[in-house]
C-alpha cells in the first residue's frame, strides 16, 4: 500500500530545507556548503534531503524559484483599482524589507559565484522578467494619471526602478556597513525622486 503524503507537511519540510540552505549559503557560500551541512542545519538525514532535492544546485534553483513565485504572488494580490503610485512605492518598501534578512547579502554572494551556470542564469532572467512584468503596468498606470514622470516610456522607467533595487542589493553584498535597515528610507526616497514628474 502506497504511503499517503500530507501536502502541507511535505511543503513545510521543503521550506525548512530551503531556509536551512539559505542560511548555509549565506555563511559559507555555494562552493563551501555541503549537502551534509544543509542537512545538519535543517535537522534532517541525507535521505530526506535527496527525496526533496536531487542535487545542491536543484536546491539553489528552488530558492531562486521561490523568490520568483513570491514576486508573482505579491503583484497578483494587488487590487486592480489600487492607486498605482502607492503600489510601486509599496513594492519598493516590500523589497527593502525582504533585503533586510541578514542572510541576503551572503546569499547574493553565493549566487554570484555560480552566475555562469546556465540554469542559474535562466532562473535569474525569469525572476527579472517576472519583476519587470509585475511592476511595469503599475508604472504605466501611474504615468497615465500624471503621478510619475512621462519623459521615459514605462518599460524604461520600470527598468530604472529595478536598477536602484539591484544596486541596493549589490551594495548590501559588498559593504557590511550598508544595511537594508539603515538605508531603506533613502532607497524609497531615491525611487520617489526618480519617478517624480
Amino acid at each position: 500500500m502506497a504511503r499517503t503524503v500530507d501536502p502541507q507537511r511535505h511543503e513545510a519540510r521543503r521550506l525548512a530545507i530551503i531556509d536551512a540552505a539559505l542560511t548555509c549559503f549565506a555563511v559559507t557560500g555555494y562552493a563551501g556548503t555541503s549537502t551534509a551541512a544543509i542537512c545538519r542545519q535543517a535537522g534532517i538525514g541525507s535521505g530526506t534531503f535527496f527525496h526533496y532535492f536531487p542535487t545542491k544546485q536543484s536546491l539553489l534553483l528552488a530558492i531562486l524559484a521561490y523568490g520568483t513565485d513570491e514576486t508573482r504572488r505579491w503583484f497578483a494580490a494587488r487590487p486592480d483599482d489600487a492607486d498605482p503610485l502607492s503600489i510601486v512605492e509599496a513594492y519598493v518598501a516590500h523589497a527593502a524589507e525582504e533585503m533586510s534578512d541578514p542572510r541576503i547579502a551572503g546569499f547574493v554572494r553565493a549566487v554570484t559565484a555560480v552566475m555562469g551556470v546556465p540554469e542559474v542564469e535562466t532562473a535569474l532572467a525569469l525572476d527579472a522578467r517576472v519583476l519587470q512584468d509585475g511592476l511595469e503596468p503599475w508604472v504605466a498606470r501611474a504615468q497615465a494619471r500624471g503621478q510619475v514622470r512621462a519623459d521615459l516610456p514605462p518599460r524604461d522607467l520600470t527598468a530604472w526602478v529595478l536598477v536602484l533595487l539591484d544596486g541596493f542589493l549589490g551594495r548590501l553584498a559588498v559593504d557590511e556597513a550598508f544595511t537594508a535597515e539603515g538605508q531603506r528610507a533613502t532607497l524609497v526616497d531615491a525611487v520617489r525622486r526618480l519617478l517624480a514628474p
